[in-house]
């Protein structure tokens, strides 16, 4: 359900962009997101605020994460959850402390090896700037950017929409694109988003990650069995099992950046996925690492 403010806004753009024919579908399927865009090229003068690329900065006594061959894993972001709080209209975050992302090899394009790190607040006081203690899983060097952040409204885009929902005589896909860009209040200098619509031609993505985090098996492009395995896995509960697909999150996506230096194959998306009640518990030992390129 849309916060009060998110449902006024969605209702002044359709309105501004004469998609009233879609509101119904709108309100049902928009998602309240989180946008991360870049500020400035991080200096370190001030550990512990929000950053894509670089260097991390952590306590001494917390080991930086390693993949399945001892190699130390690439350094992608730090959210200080303070700095997200007031734009996370659905509040699913933890209000305080700090949320680290890493990752292994991106090779093959699911079931990344990756580690997601949750500091809380008092840790924090002791982190500083850490250098990767050699050549990382993804042996690249990213410049570090401070990002600021923004609430957003996220429609489902190419690979979820449903067509026939927004587009009618007077309204084709391109028309429904810049609505989207609109909601999203779309900037060049957007690195990362929380909580919308992964980049996919399927649309089955939550699929995938739902059945690795329930039941450990490797998703075979197939919803339907997807389900059947989740419902297996659930004491035949098949309501459970869709509200469990409804209830993985994406937790982080991270775009291809010329600025940063990241490029995820061909100028793709890597995508980190979370279940509701782990998120919800502050829980994030247990989450998905995929990747997203056309």
């Amino acid at each position: 359900m849309l916060s009060e403010n998110n449902e006024n806004k969605l209702k002044r753009i359709i309105h501004e962009q004469q998609f009233g024919h879609a509101m119904d579908y709108l309100k049902e399927n928009v998602r309240q997101g989180i946008r991360l865009s870049k500020n400035r090229v991080e200096d370190y003068k001030a550990a512990g605020c929000s950053r894509i690329g670089g260097d991390p900065d952590l306590p001494t006594d917390v080991e930086w994460p390693v993949d399945s061959k001892g190699t130390p894993m690439t350094f992608l972001a730090q959210l200080r959850l303070r700095e997200l709080m007031d734009y996370d209209e659905a509040s699913r975050l933890p209000a305080n402390g700090a949320l680290y992302f890493f990752i292994g090899i991106d090779e093959p394009a699911y079931d990344i090896e990756h580690k997601v790190l949750y500091l809380q607040e008092g840790q924090l006081q002791a982190a500083q700037r850490r250098h990767a203690p050699e050549v990382t899983a993804l042996e690249d060097a990213f410049t570090g950017y401070q990002v600021s952040a923004r609430s957003t409204l996220e429609p489902p885009n190419y690979g979820y929409v449903d067509d026939e929902q927004v587009e009618d005589d007077e309204h084709d896909y391109e028309h429904y694109e810049e609505l989207c860009f609109e909601l999203t209040g779309y900037s060049s200098n957007d690195l990362a988003m929380m909580f919308g619509y992964p980049e996919t031609q399927h649309g089955d993505c939550e699929y995938e990650a739902a059945l690795k985090l329930l039941t450990g098996e490797k998703y075979n492009y197939s919803e339907t069995e997807a389900l059947k395995q989740i419902t297996r896995h659930l004491n035949g509960d098949p309501d459970r099992a869709q509200q469990e697909i409804r209830d993985t999150l994406l937790l982080l996506a991270l775009g291809s950046d010329d600025d940063v230096g990241f490029c995820w194959w061909d100028a793709g998306e890597l995508q980190f996925f979370i279940r509701k009640e782990d998120l919800l518990a502050g829980n994030f030992d247990r989450t998905y690492c995929s990747l997203y390129s056309s």
